[in-house]
């Protein structure tokens, strides 16, 4: 297990500074005004005190034992530096620093150099050159992105630390859930199996992310991930699928990327969900989240607009899902509620002057309708349409049904509040019909 990375109670910042804009200050400032549950301890032989915070020259000048050394130093100094934290008994390390394979020559024998020191005393070890790590659950922010996201119980590890960063501030404007995240880099020791394995394991991780560039040992990581994705599911962007792609790749953290078409079959098999955009990746994690699984393939759409009604349908009819209507006795308990105008067939079309009532009285015979699988609420935002009413109205339902409930809702600022009803309730809600029943 590594909840040394991730649970550790006393953590040093080896290379913490005074400069704000250094990144061994922001990770150090992350750790200490973000809250972390745990003690941190800058290290800097030079300062005598940062935020207040007493200062030591070493880690092994530390009086009490350290579980996690985060290093923000120049490269040629790592070397030194596992050896000290080796010294001090320190569990585990992680590299933010970058200089090593991929930059070539001289970084090469470097990270060598690393990768052989950390084996020798055991030190498990993330990076180098990556970002850093997060545990949204004790606080823990090892990072220098500048805020946690909230907690939730995805887990992600990625290849890219800007990409990392981007994703964070994403999720934060989108109040996306992540419980753990990690930077992978270079993968001078552990590596994306090992973080497969680890959330596969984690208690409180429900869904697995990843974005990876090249796999270090495939044929492990495919026997981890058959493993893991008969109890979780794992969602998997696999970047340099190009000939142009795997040059970046290789030169971004020194990887080597393969072939694409055996990747996805090898994804496949192992029963991984490989999605190619950001967008889809938590697109699909955002349906996983709802721990609401169809028990069939048969959706209810239910919608405002006819054109996106219809978008809805043909999109579901090429993905073979199928929009059965409700029951004859559900269409005989809500029709006499409706104006006669509405079609009551698949999608159920309540006409552009819906209100809020409208939706609430299709959506609570649909949740009892054995006709569906799970149901869909499509939104324009018309005159006399109550957007944060409707999204209040699914918040309602969502709560008391065991079918997956999502939402369609198009448009700008009419529906930017009802949107956020719906991401604080952890509802999923997507800008286009397409999108969502692909979803």
């Amino acid at each position: 297990m590594l909840d040394f990375i991730f649970k550790p109670l006393s953590i040093a910042v080896i290379g913490a500074s005074e400069d704000e804009k250094k990144i061994g200050h922001v990770v150090f400032r992350n750790l200490v005004k973000q809250g972390f549950e745990g003690k941190v301890y800058p290290v800097n032989p030079k300062r005598e005190e940062i935020l207040g915070i007493k200062c030591y020259p070493s880690v092994k000048d530390i009086p009490e034992k350290v579980d996690l050394g985060i290093v923000v130093i120049p490269a040629k100094g790592v070397p030194s530096v596992i050896r000290d934290c080796a010294s001090a008994g320190v569990k585990g390390l992680v590299i933010i620093t970058a200089g090593f394979r991929e930059i070539g020559g001289e970084g090469i024998k470097l990270e060598q150099e690393i990768i052989e020191l950390v084996k020798k005393y055991g030190i498990r070890t993330v990076g180098p050159n990556c970002l850093g790590v997060i545990n949204t659950l004790n606080k823990m922010n090892a990072t220098f992105a500048s805020d946690l996201p909230p907690f939730g119980r995805v887990s992600f590890f990625s290849q890219s630390g800007a990409l990392g960063v981007a994703l964070i501030d994403w999720a934060i404007e989108n109040n996306f859930g992540f419980g753990k995240f990690v930077s992978l880099g270079n993968k001078a020791d552990l590596n994306e199996t090992d973080f497969l394995e680890y959330f596969g394991e984690d208690p409180e991780t429900d869904v697995i992310l990843g974005y990876i560039e090249d796999i270090k040992d495939g044929e492990r990581f495919l026997e981890v991930a058959k493993k893991v994705s008969k109890i979780k599911p794992v969602i998997i962007i696999k970047a340099g699928i190009t000939e142009a792609g795997a040059r970046a790749a290789s030169s971004h953290t020194g990887a080597l990327a393969g072939f694409d078409r055996a990747f996805s079959e090898a994804f496949k098999k192992a029963g991984i969900i490989r999605v190619n955009t950001i967008q889809e990746l938590f697109e699909t994690a955002e349906i996983f989240k709802l721990n609401k699984f169809p028990k069939g393939d048969r959706l209810l759409v239910i919608t405002n607009a006819g054109g996106p009604g219809i978008i809805a349908a043909d999109t579901a009819d090429k993905l073979g899902i199928k929009l059965d209507p409700m029951s004859k006795e559900s269409i005989e308990a809500i029709v006499d509620k409706l104006p006669a105008t509405c079609s009551l067939y698949n999608p159920v079309d309540i006409i552009g002057d819906a209100t809020s009532e409208r939706y609430k009285i299709v959506l609570e015979q649909a949740i009892k309708d054995e006709h569906s699988d799970g149901i869909c609420v499509i939104l324009t935002p018309q005159a006399v349409t109550d957007a944060e009413n409707v999204a209040k109205e699914i918040v309602k339902i969502n709560q008391i049904t065991e079918k997956p409930v999502f939402a369609c809702f198009i448009g700008g600022k009419k529906i930017k509040s009802a949107i956020k009803i719906l991401k604080t309730q952890q509802i999923p809600c997507y800008l286009d019909p397409l999108t969502a029943i692909t979803s």
